[in-house]
C-alpha cells in the first residue's frame, strides 16, 4: 500500500471519529436508543453501574447525554458526564456516595443489562409519539428528554421510563411514565 494512501486512510479516520457522527446522531428510537446503550458500554464498560442517566435532543446539536457512573460500585465514587457532538465525553464532577450502612452500594445503582436497557426505552418514545400523534393530533413529534428514573431507595419495582416530547416546533411538552415493563404509569398532557 503507497503512503498516500495510508495517509488518507488514517486521516479518513480521525476525522470521522472527531466528527461527531456516533452518538449525538442515533434517532430517538429502539434501534437509535440501542447504539447509544452500545457506545456507552464501549465507554464506561459492560459492567458499569449507574444512578443517573439522561438522553436530551436538540434539533441542531443532537443527542446529549448526561450520566453518573462508576466501574467499582463499593467505592461510592462515581463521575458525572456529559456528551454532546461539540464536548464528546467530558467528566463535570466527581460523586461520592452515601448508602446506609450494612448495605451493598450496588444495590443503590443499576446497569444497562436486560432488565434496564436503551432499547426498551427508545421503543417506548416511538410508543410515546404514536399515542401523542393520535390523541392530540400532532405530527412528528420530537425527543426532548427520556431518562431512567431509577428510586433512591433501590427498589427496582418502582424504576420507571421517563419521556418527554414536544411538537417540531417546540411549545408544550407531553410527558409519559412507564414501568420497567412498559406498562404506562401516567401521560401528563
Amino acid at each position: 500500500m503507497s503512503k498516500i494512501k495510508l495517509v488518507i486512510i488514517t486521516l479518513s479516520f480521525f476525522a470521522f471519529i472527531s466528527c461527531g457522527n456516533g452518538t449525538s446522531k442515533h434517532p430517538s428510537n429502539a434501534k437509535g436508543f440501542a447504539a447509544i446503550e452500545q457506545d456507552l458500554k464501549n465507554q464506561f464498560g459492560i459492567n458499569a453501574y449507574y444512578v443517573d442517566l439522561k438522553i436530551s435532543h436538540d434539533k441542531s446539536i443532537g443527542n446529549m447525554i448526561s450520566l453518573t457512573v462508576t466501574d467499582a460500585p463499593e467505592s461510592l465514587k462515581m463521575g458525572t458526564y456529559i456528551y454532546s457532538k461539540h464536548t464528546s465525553w467530558k467528566q463535570e464532577s466527581d460523586v461520592s456516595l452515601e448508602v446506609p450502612k450494612g448495605s451493598k452500594a450496588a444495590d443503590f445503582m443499576f446497569q444497562l443489562n436486560d432488565k434496564i436497557n436503551l432499547e426498551k426505552l427508545g421503543e417506548l418514545v416511538e410508543l410515546s409519539s404514536k399515542k401523542l400523534t393520535k390523541e392530540k393530533n400532532i405530527n412528528s413529534p420530537v425527543l426532548d428528554m427520556a431518562f431512567i428514573k431509577f428510586p433512591k431507595n433501590g427498589d427496582m419495582k418502582k424504576v420507571e421510563y421517563s419521556i418527554s416530547l414536544q411538537p417540531e416546533n417546540g411549545g408544550t411538552t407531553f410527558r409519559f411514565y412507564y414501568s420497567l415493563n412498559g406498562d404506562l404509569i401516567n401521560m401528563n398532557f
